[in-house]
Formats: structure tokens, C-alpha cells, sequence
């Protein structure tokens, strides 16, 4: 039987044609939209802060347990499902990729919250006790200004969301600097190029030569700046979509080989078993499994 799974756009919820955005208590939501426990994906930012919970949450296949004061951010397009032992409580925002492109001049604001990032690594958050009350209350007052819309009330609760993601990436420990340093904007504008280019483009190379630096001094800032190589930056790019594609059943493996740019889907599954240490059809049962799980 073949399992397709689904992508979700912010439209989808009622809340949001009311509000330009969902922001509720998370229990009820838990318990409306039940089917969103299973692996799914979406086209907009997800952030979760639980004040009680308990079980796994699993995020592009990287799996987190639940815990009491924890916030979760999500990216667009990134693949997560849930897994509760018993009834979490805490508070939920969904909110579309221009929720603040009328609102600020810069449009790139979000950028500069390394908890959206799914490379920071800082995507989950321990919240401590005074902090867990401080947010609390920042989450009620949107929450009451959508039951109880005032005058500008659309502007107050994108500001009082613009507070819960400044406090959670200074808890994070990755504010984004306002004069970064030449290596920290390279390194930037070599991921940018990665996730447009990951598909054809798979050698350090290629990148360099738009970065107009040399392989070795690219390989040399990757290293320094994340431990990693650049080669190893964009093969990890390559495996994280190839697995989104993955989840779809009614994607054939010869098509994500071909979307993916290799060569015949041979050589895409020695790419993927090479790394992942299991071929893509047994990595596809796998999720399958957890699916029906």
C-alpha cells in the first residue's frame, strides 16, 4: 500500500483566513487536527512551545524527545511527525513566509533567527523556569488578541511574535551579528547557493568560482566555521532532499535520481547507501512503517 505524505499550506487552517496566521493552545490543536501527528510537511514557519509534554517529536529525520519547556522551530518544507504519552499542553504559531514582508522594511527579517535554521542546529530550545512565565504570557496576549481583536491588533501580535523569536534566539546562543565577518558572509552566501544549486551543481568547485574564491580556501572557511567540508555541506544538502522526496511513495526512486540530477538511479542508490548506510527503497519502508506505526 502505498503512503503519500501530505504538504500542508497555511491556507489549509480555518484560523488563518481569520487572522493572517494560526496561534492557539496546542492541546486543542493536538486534538483538532489529529492526522498532523504523522509524518507531514508544510510551506510555512511552525513553532511550537510545550509547557508539558512528553514522547518524541521527529524533525527531517532527526528524532528529539518531548520535554517541559521546550520550544520547537520549523522551517518550510521541512518534514517532522509527533509522537505524545499523554496530553501535552502549551502553545502553537503557524505563520506564512511574508507574514512580515508589508510590515518591515527588511524582508529578510526572519534570516536573522538562526532557530529557523535548519543547519544552526538550535532548532529545539530548553526555556528555564522565569523565561517559561516570561513567554507564557507573550503567547496569552496573542492568543487574547485574537479572540479579542482591538485597534492594530494584526500589528501587536506580529510584534509580540517578533519578542518570543528575539528572547529564543538569545536563549539559543546564535544572534545573528549586524556586521558579520567576511568568512561568516561567505559561508552564508554558500549555503544560499547550495539550496539553489544542490541539485546540478555537487562539487566545491562550482561554488567557488561564483564565490570567487579558490576549493581550498572554501574548504578551508567550511571547516573552520562548521567542522564540516564543503564537500560535506553539499552532499548533506543532497541526502536531506533526497529523504523529503523519499517520504512520497508515489515518487518512483528513478524519478528523485533524475530530479536530483544523477546520473541513472544506480548510482543514486550507491550516493544514498554510501552515506546513509541503507539503500533509499529500505529507507522508504522504513518511514512507511512509522507512518502506519
Amino acid at each position: 500500500m502505498k503512503v503519500q505524505i501530505p504538504n500542508y499550506d497555511i491556507s489549509y487552517f480555518d484560523e488563518y483566513h481569520q487572522e493572517g496566521l494560526l496561534v492557539s493552545r496546542f492541546g486543542s490543536y493536538a486534538r483538532k487536527h489529529q492526522h498532523l501527528h504523522k509524518a507531514h510537511r508544510h510551506s510555512f514557519y511552525h513553532l511550537v512551545f510545550f509547557l508539558q509534554a512528553a514522547g518524541s517529536h521527529t524533525i527531517d529525520f532527526v528524532n528529539y524527545p518531548l520535554q517541559d519547556g521546550v520550544m520547537y522551530f520549523m522551517a518550510p518544507g521541512q518534514v517532522h511527525s509527533w509522537s505524545f504519552d499523554g496530553e501535552p499542553e502549551g502553545y502553537i504559531v503557524n505563520f506564512p513566509a511574508d507574514y512580515y514582508s508589508r510590515f518591515l522594511q527588511n524582508t529578510a527579517y526572519l534570516e536573522q533567527f538562526g532557530v529557523f535554521d535548519a543547519d544552526s542546529g538550535k532548532q529545539v530550545i530548553q526555556v528555564d523556569q522565569p523565561m517559561q512565565q516570561k513567554l507564557s504570557s507573550l503567547f496569552e496576549e496573542m492568543l487574547a488578541e485574537s479572540k479579542e481583536p482591538g485597534a492594530f491588533h494584526a500589528d501587536l501580535v506580529r510584534i509580540l511574535l517578533m519578542e518570543v523569536c528575539i528572547w529564543a534566539s538569545r536563549l539559543s546562543g546564535i544572534v545573528s551579528e549586524s556586521n558579520p565577518s567576511y568568512g561568516q558572509r561567505l559561508l552564508k552566501n554558500f549555503r544560499a547557493l547550495i539550496d539553489r544549486h544542490f541539485r546540478e551543481q555537487k562539487f566545491p568547485h562550482q561554488y567557488a568560482s561564483q564565490l570567487y574564491i579558490t576549493p581550498n580556501h572554501l574548504n578551508a572557511l567550511c571547516n573552520e566555521l562548521t567542522g564540516k567540508s564543503a564537500g560535506t555541506l553539499i552532499r548533506e544538502r543532497c541526502l536531506l532532499e533526497a529523504k523529503r522526496m523519499l517520504v512520497n511513495a508515489d515518487t518512483s526512486i528513478s524519478a528523485i535520481a533524475e530530479a536530483l540530477a544523477f546520473t541513472d538511479q544506480s548510482y543514486f542508490g550507491r550516493f544514498f547507501k554510501r552515506h546513509e548506510g541503507i539503500s533509499p527503497e529500505k529507507f522508504r519502508k522504513k518511514l512507511q512503517q512509522q507512518t502506519h506505526g
